[in-house]
């Protein structure tokens, strides 16, 4: 796959970011892409290795490595290095949906597997990636794809996330007649207000929705199921229910009141902040960090994101704070390759964090303690650090208490599964992980005609298990109406 010696000739070359100091000035994409004589060659590193672990999804160690979505990833890659960009794009339509969004948000799960990065560097598997999906668009080949003949069965998919509409995609493309139901104003979910623009614009989002109408698929924005339209409705008028909310219940911070001013959840303060791109007013709600000192707490992926976001608003300054201890940043001997690697890495946040105040925001083995206010407004935090004894248990370091000055904190702590009305709309069965249960590794809950797949079943995830999980609920979905399945 690939050229047999690429990977000894060519080096790893990644699209090169745009400079922090320059980025912060916008929230626009970062990545100006290589040329497609470069891009060749980076396909051409694909070395013919016989086991293509980053295909697998393999769980080692209780760790995930390799693509969730078993994507051809040496056949595409060969299809690049020969410069058959069209065929690229059927082997990796085959098995992703929305290639356009995991080649942008994916933490590059195949990669970590990828057989060049046991003794040296992984193919750009995910720029690849995204390079077949963005040439395919510009060529003009990625066209609506509505069924030739359409079934008399109608599916209703509450919530417009990666989940949502992969079971959406599947299904209208399958002949099904599907209605997928959002209570935000905009379609896509934690794609439109969940993950921040400057990595994923909104006009991609849009690009795939206006792609989905036109083959068929009916969209419904402002429905609340459980609220403003009640789940036996839904029950009444549809042969089947696809329930993909998601998992937006916020963590919140462990005996603390968030009562005060200048307290918000991480989820609240982001996706405001894309609304006011989008509309280009502020928002009911909105929060700006210009001015302020921000205290994050949360070191995981939405924690950077507020990072990189306060600092486009025009912070004072910043600090993240992280309760688990910093990774090793050199990859120990007890996590060989193809396991996960644990080490610690510096995310584009974080970069930009250092570059406008000259140190990393990231204080790790830390924790909020107390909050200090004044006649109930915000003016810090009293954080301690803290550390895990032999059996797992959080305890504070005595001494090590200290004030950070805080006009706005953000909690980015993660998620305690979804919100509970939906399903109790539907009766459907929770798990003691407060998400949607189903049968085994399958995805019917346990009301007769209803399914639920992606983070609502799952639990806080990644974009590429949320669509893995759509597809694979649109394959139970349709045998469960038509009585068999011919889907991939």
């Amino acid at each position: 796959m690939g050229k047999p010696t690429g990977f000894m000739e060519y080096r790893r070359i990644q699209s090169k970011n745009e400079p922090a100091l320059e980025r912060i000035k916008h929230f626009n994409e970062f990545h100006p892409t290589l040329s497609v004589e470069e891009r060749q060659r980076q396909g051409a590193r694909c070395m013919d290795c016989g086991v293509p672990f980053c295909q697998s999804a393999i769980k080692l160690n209780g760790m995930v490595t390799g693509c969730p979505l078993h994507n051809l990833i040496p056949e595409w890659n060969d299809e690049i290095y020969n410069g058959s960009f069209d065929e690229a794009a059927g082997r990796l339509l085959k098995t992703n949906c929305f290639p356009e969004f995991t080649g942008r948000v994916c933490p590059k799960l195949c990669e970590k597997a990828c057989v060049c990065a046991k003794d040296g560097d992984a193919v750009t598997i995910r720029e690849n990636e995204l390079f077949i999906i963005e040439n395919a668009f510009e060529s003009g080949i990625i066209k609506p794809e509505g069924p030739a003949v359409r079934t008399d069965k109608k599916v209703a998919v509450i919530g417009s996330g990666p989940a949502g509409l992969a079971t959406a995609q599947m299904l209208n493309r399958r002949g099904h007649n599907v209605t997928v139901y959002e209570r935000d104003d905009r379609i896509g979910g934690l794609l439109m207000y969940g993950i921040p623009n400057m990595k994923l614009e909104k006009r991609i989002v849009e690009r795939r929705i206006k792609l989905m109408e036109a083959e068929g698929v009916r969209f419904v924005t402002g429905a609340d199921i459980g609220r403003n339209i009640s789940a036996s409705e839904i029950l009444d008028k549809f042969s089947a229910v696809a329930i993909c909310c998601g998992a937006k219940k916020p963590r919140s911070l462990s005996g603390i009141s968030e009562q005060a001013e200048g307290v918000h959840f991480a989820v609240d303060y982001l996706s405001n902040m894309t609304k006011y791109l989008l509309d280009g007013r502020e928002p009911s709600g909105f929060v700006s960090a210009k001015g302020k000192h921000v205290v994050i707490v949360g070191g995981g992926d939405t924690g950077n994101d507020c990072v990189g976001t306060a600092i486009r608003q025009g912070c004072k300054s910043v600090v993240q704070i992280e309760i688990m201890p910093q990774l090793p940043l050199v990859r120990p001997d007890t996590n060989p390759w193809p396991q996960w690697p644990l080490v610690s890495k510096t995310d584009y946040g974080q970069e930009e964090a250092a570059a406008v105040f000259g140190r990393d925001p990231r204080i790790f083995n830390t924790t909020v303690k107390e909050l200090i206010t004044e006649n109930g407004v915000l003016k810090g935090v009293k954080t301690v650090q803290v550390r895990f004894d032999e059996n797992r248990r959080l305890t504070e370091i005595a001494g090590t208490e200290k004030t950070v000055e805080a006009d706005l904190l953000l909690i980015a702590a993660g998620f305690l599964g979804c919100e509970n009305y939906v399903a109790e709309a539907f009766g459907v069965e929770l798990s003691e992980g407060n998400t949607v249960k189903t049968g085994g590794d399958g995805y019917k809950t346990s009301v007769e005609g209803v399914f639920a797949a992606g983070d609502v079943r799952r639990g806080q995830s990644l974009v590429v298990w949320a669509i893995a999980e759509g597809r694979a609920c649109a394959k139970e979905i349709d045998k469960y109406l038509m009585g068999y399945s011919n889907m991939i």
